[in-house]
Parts: structure tokens; sequence; C-alpha cells
């Protein structure tokens, strides 16, 4: 008999694995050309900051569901600022790739998120250089270089811009943890959109201007109403099933449940758009950059699992605590708050601008 409590985090598993393959393809369909065709991705993204902005000004200042945090100009420019400048280019940019490559080909460039985690981190000196994490990040790399060359329909412009967007993700993650762990910054997923979708709004407002005011002028683009209402409220919806599955799962079961989502999102992309054509060579590329990257998961899990201290269940309990005021249940883990950098790679996703509680980076991980 599988308890309630076993039910309820499947049916999360569930709910966000539907929900993060529907917000990937909705957004292929309505950019694609050859669908809805809406070749705007600024306009869709910024669509989608600013309902959630103004969905968590409602949750925060009007029903007061959860209070604001005390944020400061200082810490609003040095650490709420850049977070949300790399935010809104991860999501510039990675939108823009649906216009030139599949989803497929797509999902398989995102192998490469490890890859670049682990540079941003090295970089940004809250990682260190070592044999076996690089050995792994080459053979990530190997398998999408193979993937890539098995792509059928590959385009340059597309990939750049999906492996800028990939690395833009990457260092907003790193930055998110260097800096909000000196300023001891808690924040949830409303709190989170509340700060942080304005500010990458009105980052976007500069390339759109440039670059999609004009073409909008001129070319008859079609604007539905309830087509761009639903896609920017599953974009919503995606943010708060990635906190409940965080709350209720561990590490290894958010990154099986990720793999699976992405073979299941490559399968359902050939299906829904038919130009989608996938090699052997892909599959074999993809099989074994999914391999270094299961290694990279393990060796990282490892880590964790090392660098964590005799008190390390009492500020769980603590953490456990405090989440309850955001509607976690008293069964759930430390949310957000319990996960470092190298776990939110796993829930990574389009719309995701979820900020990892410093208090609990800080009591999780040890510093390099």
């Amino acid at each position: 008999m599988i308890s309630r409590e076993l039910s309820l985090t499947y049916l999360y598993l569930l709910i966000y694995i539907l929900l993060s393959s529907g917000v990937i393809l909705y957004n292929k369909w309505v950019l694609s050309p050859k669908y809805f065709n809406f070749p705007l991705p600024i306009t869709l993204t910024m669509i989608h900051m600013g309902f959630s902005g103004m969905v968590a000004f409602f949750l925060i200042r009007v029903f007061k569901v959860v209070p604001p945090v005390k944020m400061t100009f200082e810490i609003y420019a040095t650490c709420v600022i850049p977070i949300s400048a790399f935010f809104a280019s991860s999501l510039w940019f990675g939108n823009t790739a649906y216009l030139f490559i599949s989803v497929a080909f797509i999902q398989m460039l995102k192998a490469l998120m490890p890859v670049a985690t682990f540079v941003m981190a090295v970089l940004c000196g809250t990682d260190k250089l070592r044999c076996d994490l690089f050995l792994n990040m080459v053979l990530v790399s190997f398998g999408v270089v193979i993937s890539s060359y098995g792509e059928i329909n590959f385009n340059v412009v597309g990939t750049v811009y999906q492996v800028t967007g990939i690395f833009a993700e990457a260092l907003r993650l790193v930055l998110t943890q260097v800096l909000l762990q000196k300023k001891g910054l808690t924040l949830n997923p409303i709190t989170s959109l509340y700060y942080i979708a304005p500010c990458s709004f009105l980052f976007l407002f500069v390339p759109w201007y440039l670059l999609e005011m004009p073409r909008m002028e001129v070319s008859q683009i079609q604007f539905n109403f309830w087509i761009f209402f639903s896609n920017a409220l599953c974009a919503l919806a995606l943010n708060f099933s990635i906190f409940l599955v965080i709350g209720r799962t561990g590490a290894v079961t958010i990154r099986v449940a990720g793999v699976l989502k992405d073979w299941i999102l490559i399968a359902l992309s050939t299906v829904i758009f038919p130009e989608s054509i996938i090699t052997n060579l892909n599959i074999i590329g993809y099989a074994i950059a999914l391999c270094g990257v299961v290694m990279y998961n393990y060796l990282k899990a490892k880590d964790v699992r090392s660098s964590q201290s005799p008190g390390a269940a009492k500020d769980l309990a603590s953490e456990r605590r405090s989440s309850n005021l955001y509607g976690l249940d008293e069964n759930s883990n430390s949310g957000i708050g319990g996960k470092n950098v190298s776990h939110l790679e796993a829930i990574v996703d389009e719309e995701a601008p979820l900020i990892p509680s410093a208090k609990g980076l800080l009591s999780r991980t040890k510093p390099s």
C-alpha cells in the first residue's frame, strides 16, 4: 500500500514533469513561424515576467499570503539586479533558440548545464578544479559534440543562442549562491518573483525596444489574449510546482525525474513537431552526455553528504518549521533553502527564477 505522503510526492513530480514539458512545448508552438507564428521571444518573455510580477504583487501586498522580506537598496542593487540581469539573459537567449533549432536538440544541449555551472563556480571561486569532476565534464561535452554532429537540421545561430543562455543561467545560479550567502537573504518563490520578475522585465525592455518593437510596428503580428494568458499561467505554475518538488524530494529523485522529463520531452517533440528528426548519433551522443551527468550528480551528492555537519539535522528541522509558513507540509524537507547550487541544476527550467535560501546554503554546504 502506497502511503498518502508518497502518493502526494509522486503527484507533485508528475505535475512538475507535465508543466515543465508543457511550458517548453507551448513556447515552441507560440514562437515557431510554422505554427502560431509569434517570432518575438523577448516580447513573450516580458509577458511572462510582467504576469508573474503582478501575481506576486497581489499575493504579497493585497492578499498578504506571505510577508515581504526586508529589502534594502544595497541588497537590491548588489544582489537582485545582477541576478535578474543574468536570469533575463538566460530566458531571452533560451527562448530565441526555439526559432532556429528543435526542442529535442535544445534538450540535448541542456546536458551542458553541469559543465557550465562547474566552469562558472570555479571561475567565481565557489568550487575547486578537481580531476574527477573535470573528466566528467569532458565526457558530457564529448557526448554533446557527438549529438550536435548527428543533428540533421543543425543551426549555428540557434546553438550559440542556447549555449549562451545555458552559461548565463549557470552564472545566475553561482551568483545566487555567492551574493545571497553574504547577505543572509531568504526568498521563497513568491518573494523571488516579486523582486526578480519586475527587474528582469526592465532589463528585457532595452533589447525589446531595439530589436522587436520596430518589427511589431511594420509586420502583422497576431495577438490572442487567451493564448498568452494560458502560456504565462503555465510558466507561473511551473515555479510553484518546482518549489513543491524540492520540498518533498531529495536531489537524486529530482535528477531522476529531470532525466525522465527530458526523454519524454524529446519523444513528444518529435510527435508534436514532425519536422524534428532524431538520428542515431543524436541518441548515442545524448546517452554519453547523460552518463557524464549521472556521474557528476553522484559525485556532487557524495560531496554534500560528506560535508554535512553534526548539527545539520537540527538546522534542517529549523528550516522545516520556517518553510511551513510558506505552505509546505510538516513532512517536507527544507524547501529551497536546503538545496545548494549543484542540486538546483537538476531543476533549472524556463521561467523558474527560484532563489535558494542563503541560510540553507550555509548550513548544508562546505565553503570552498
